[in-house]
């Protein structure tokens, strides 16, 4: 039998995209084979730097360039290379969660590693995107956002509260405002943008209802409130948060799992329709 935590912990280490994803399909058969065993006392790796830090160009956010033109070649490719970095950095998070808190139930690893096999999907799918105009993964330049994300919620609550629960539901409003400029902007390329990004929302919404399930898990087995504990969490996290009034997709964010008193909270609205 294999050891679990050591297995994974090669696949998230790994460098470069096309051996990650190899590594990641080995590792992923194994573990439907039951060929893994999770071993006692594993002292997870520290995270100092994201695993892409030697392979792409980082830059601060505000340094990035922005090309928001999606009727022309440059401003496409932008578009493509912000959510490529988007999903190749959420599979590092899925292989984060399913590696780094230990002692949960088999489903909460089998959901993260089926979490993992979807961003590495939606990675190729926009990955595929950027090459048929002529540019690469690593062309531009990327940020660490999400990687700073993961460092300040090293523990499973804090995590399944800020990743899934609060990042990737920002997710279900920003990708439907996407899809809104690249319908006004109709060609035969941004069809094929809007296709990739129909897959992608549908299936973030089962990843943050994941994410849902497993911060409701750990507040039951905590004997903490979820709502006030979310909130609580957000605001240490990312002080003014909870003040903020977001522009909601309430229809996705219902399927995720949020309560109508939370879309309220978020929304400052008086009802949740």
């Amino acid at each position: 039998m294999k050891k679990y935590y050591v297995s994974l912990e090669k696949v998230i280490l790994a460098e470069k995209p096309s051996q990650k994803i190899e590594l990641f399909n080995e590792f992923y058969r194994d573990f439907k084979n039951n060929n893994f065993e999770f071993e006692k006392n594993y002292l997870p790796y520290k995270m100092e730097e994201p695993s892409y830090i030697s392979s792409l160009k980082v830059v601060p956010p505000k340094n990035l360039i922005e090309r928001k033109y999606v009727n022309t070649k440059e401003g496409k490719i932008n578009l493509l290379h912000t959510i490529a970095h988007i999903e190749y950095s959420a599979i590092d998070l899925a292989l984060d969660a399913a590696l780094r808190f230990q002692d949960m139930p088999k489903e909460y690893y089998e959901n993260w590693l089926e979490v993992a096999e979807d961003e590495i999907r939606h990675f190729l799918m926009i990955e595929t995107l950027l090459k048929e105009l002529g540019s690469f993964y690593g062309e531009l330049e990327v940020h660490t956002n999400l990687f700073e994300a993961m460092k300040k919620t090293p523990d499973a609550l804090s995590r399944m509260a800020v990743i899934p629960r609060y990042l990737e539901a920002n997710g279900l409003e920003q990708n439907p405002k996407i899809m809104e400029k690249l319908i006004s902007n109709p060609d035969e390329f941004n069809k094929k943008i809007l296709g990739a990004l129909d897959v992608i929302l549908e299936e973030e919404i089962t990843h943050v209802y994941k994410g849902d399930k497993w911060f409701k898990y750990l507040c039951k087995n905590l004997e903490l409130e979820p709502q006030k504990t979310y909130f609580e969490i957000l605001e240490k996290v990312f002080p003014g948060s909870t003040k903020r009034k977001y522009e909601l997709n309430f229809n996705a964010r219902k399927k995720a799992g949020f309560s109508c008193d939370e879309l309220k909270f978020l929304s400052k609205k008086e009802d949740c329709n």
